[in-house]
């Protein structure tokens, strides 16, 4: 099944999934960066479907899930994933979030232990702040007139100046989907983002886990990296040269990375 479909969230929202891959294989869910759509993950759904049944979905608020209005919570965004495992009948599954799907990683890890087999935390961190910073990117995007400022503060922050420097065929889709962004939606998870604090509760993750960083993290710094894999007990670091979006950026070493920790020898 490669076509994207919706199931309910236990609030009315509509929310975007779908599934490549084998059904006889084991499940790996993808969740994705804010500001950015399932899409985020296909070059690397090739590979992971040698082994694993892929399921991506968007958040709410991003690609084709609804964007209810007022501020998200990551207690929805985490529920909204054990809801969609309900709804698919799945009740173990690896997982992988990058950013804010490493957030919800996190709170996966932390509130549904018996869901997660093995997880993957990338570029992500416990907390971000201050809280002015949300709240002034909330304001900004609300009221201009569109995104551009907006994309332009994204792209800095995901990719090298290399990779942006003319036309690249590689990040164009990202911008476009900024672009073409509900404004709700982000606004909604940057509240989400704004509100989260598990510095504490992390050191509860049973799970294995894996924590990516990027060397050159400029919003969830490898500082960031080395807290969360140093609060979960037998956690693995690894730090790569790169930004925030070492999945496009770094390819190779990222898909080395997730796929010999999701394959233990």
């Amino acid at each position: 099944m490669n076509d994207t479909l919706h199931f309910p969230a236990g609030d009315g929202a509509r929310i975007a999934y779908r599934f490549d891959g084998p059904k006889d294989r084991p499940v790996l869910m993808l969740s994705n960066s804010i500001a950015t759509s399932l899409h985020m993950w296909d070059g690397q759904v090739p590979e992971l479907t040698k082994a694993f049944r892929v399921l991506r979905y968007d958040l709410r608020g991003h690609g084709g899930s609804d964007a209810p209005a007022g501020a998200y919570s990551l207690d929805r965004l985490g529920r909204d994933v054990l809801e969609l495992l309900d709804f698919l009948g799945l009740g173990r599954v690896h997982f992988l979030g990058l950013s804010l799907g490493g957030f919800v990683g996190q709170w996966l890890g932390i509130h549904a232990p018996e869901r997660i087999g093995r997880l993957i935390l990338s570029n992500t961190s416990p907390h971000l702040g201050p809280a002015s910073y949300f709240d002034e990117h909330i304001s900004n995007v609300l009221a201009a007139s569109d995104l551009s400022a907006t994309a332009a503060i994204f792209m800095r922050n995901w990719f090298p100046q290399s990779m942006l420097a003319g036309e690249n065929k590689t990040v164009e889709p990202f911008r476009a989907a900024i672009m073409a962004m509900s404004r709700q939606g982000l606004a909604g998870c940057f509240a989400a983002v704004r509100d989260a604090d598990l510095r504490r509760p992390i050191s509860l993750i049973t799970a294995p886990t894996l924590v990516i960083g990027g060397e050159d993290d400029k919003v969830t710094l490898a500082s960031h990296s080395e807290a969360i894999a140093a609060a979960i007990p037998g956690a693995e670091l690894l730090l790569l040269p790169g930004v925030h979006l070492l999945n496009v950026e770094r390819p190779a070493e990222f898909m080395e990375a997730v796929t010999g920790f999701l394959q233990p020898k």
